[in-house]
């Protein structure tokens, strides 16, 4: 009988560029990325908040914080350290239990959305390959979509815990506005889903390697779904459940120190994960333009720390538009948020799903294979005229413009020439 070869040698003759199966290098790899991941996304999301602080200051050409630390780099650790010390303060009719879960109920669903997101290409190992995902699940985009809407359940009980008009009131503004904007959001996805044929994260991106991305192929998708993370993160112009003139401080009102931090926190963390999430669906994910070579084996380190670098490019692009628009636009009124939600972007997203379902099945019914110059030419000028069609319907200024008027053509028209008139008289009197 031949004797048995060392666990040395069997590990040795393992293929790296196979998946990984066997259970303890699988666990104690996903211990580590679940380690990494949390300590650069924690990490990253205080510092967001210094971003965020110096790029609203170049905008209104200030300085920002400079004083703490070289550059204020340290604004962001005396602001931990203040948090912590502040005393924590409870209202006095306050359900206290949901008081203290709400917090945590807003910050747990945003931290687990990212566990799903590929944020670069696989990496070879002697046990096999290490998915660059803590969690690389085949419905991870469904997963996405589910524990993101939880979020809400935080925002809510912290309005009704807190036993105050004001908070109440921003939670349930909150409650509308996500459930308005979720619905767009999710069908806007569908044709992303359409053309890829799963939903799994990873095989959207290699579907994108190859048609083109989906940003060129399904633009009216990309700007609901864009106008739609805004939403579901409450920043500007959307942030009506915390709108400072009307209801102090929205759902977080009664609450101070470490409690208060973390809708805050919770806020960026959403950030990072709608901007992690545009750059897969939309803009290929760790996907490097203009090139196959990272999207095809062998697998090697080179190309993981490349797409590790591209992808991170994408994220921070997407969180800078974040912040640009917070400092850019006005907030909407009320009316106005649920008017884009039901009146527009729903309709828009049922019928962008109808025309592009019809887009493909003509296609597969022509026999025009996926992933040749002719698919992605066809979708790219279906596409084209999709986003024509919508910009000249929208610009009737009639549904959300807040130069929106009740009155007939004719009697605005009336008005308009009326005021001309009387520009006109005054300009004569001043000569």
């Amino acid at each position: 009988m031949m004797p048995l070869p060392a666990p040395a040698l069997l590990a040795g003759a393992i293929d790296p560029q196979l998946p990984m199966h066997d259970f303890w290098p699988f666990t104690l790899t996903t211990i580590v990325k679940l380690a990494i991941v949390f300590s650069v996304y924690m990490v990253g999301v205080a510092l967001l908040t210094y971003a965020e602080r110096k790029i609203s200051a170049w905008i209104q050409d200030r300085h920002g914080p400079m004083e703490v630390g070289p550059w204020g780099l340290l604004q962001v650790a005396a602001d931990g350290v203040k948090n912590f010390m502040k005393e924590e303060t409870y209202p006095a009719a306050a359900n206290k239990t949901l008081f203290i879960l709400a917090p945590m109920l807003a910050f747990i669903p945003a931290l687990l959305t990212w566990a799903v997101i590929p944020f670069a290409s696989p990496l070879p190992t002697p046990w096999g390959l290490m998915s660059m995902a803590v969690a690389d699940l085949p419905v991870g985009f469904l997963f996405t979509l589910a524990i993101s809407s939880l979020g809400v359940y935080g925002i809510v009980l912290a309005g009704w815990a807190s036993n105050n008009k004001y908070a109440l009131l921003g939670g349930l503004r909150s409650s509308a506005q996500m459930i308005s904007y979720e619905i767009a959001m999710g069908m806007s996805t569908v044709a992303v889903l359409l053309l890829a044929g799963n939903v799994n994260l990873n095989t959207i991106i290699l579907q994108q390697a190859t048609m083109g991305w989906n940003v060129l192929l399904l633009s009216v998708a990309f700007l609901l779904f864009f106008v739609a993370t805004y939403a579901e993160t409450n920043r500007l112009p959307f942030d009506l459940p915390e709108a400072e003139s009307e209801l102090i401080a929205g759902y977080h009102t009664e609450y101070s120190a470490m409690k208060f931090s973390l809708f805050p926190i919770s806020e960026y963390a959403n950030m990072v994960t709608a901007s992690a999430l545009t750059s897969v669906l939309f803009f290929g994910g760790w996907d490097i333009p203009f090139t196959t070579w990272d999207n095809l084996p062998p697998w090697t380190v080179t190309k993981t720390l490349l797409t590790l670098g591209f992808f991170a490019m994408k994220v921070i692009f997407f969180l800078f538009t974040f912040m640009w628009i917070r400092w850019t636009l006005p907030r909407f009124r009320y009316d106005q948020l649920m008017s884009l939600g039901w009146k527009v972007m729903l309709p828009v997203a049922l019928a962008y799903v109808v025309v592009v379902a019809g887009a493909v099945l003509a296609l597969d019914m022509a026999h025009v294979a996926r992933g040749t110059k002719a698919f992605s030419g066809a979708l790219l000028l279906l596409n084209l005229a999709c986003v024509a069609g919508l910009v000249v319907w929208m610009d009737r200024g009639r549904v959300v413009s807040p130069a929106a008027s009740r009155l007939r053509g004719g009697e605005l028209n009336r008005l308009r020439a009326v005021a001309g008139r009387s520009r006109l008289a005054r300009v004569g009197l001043e000569r």
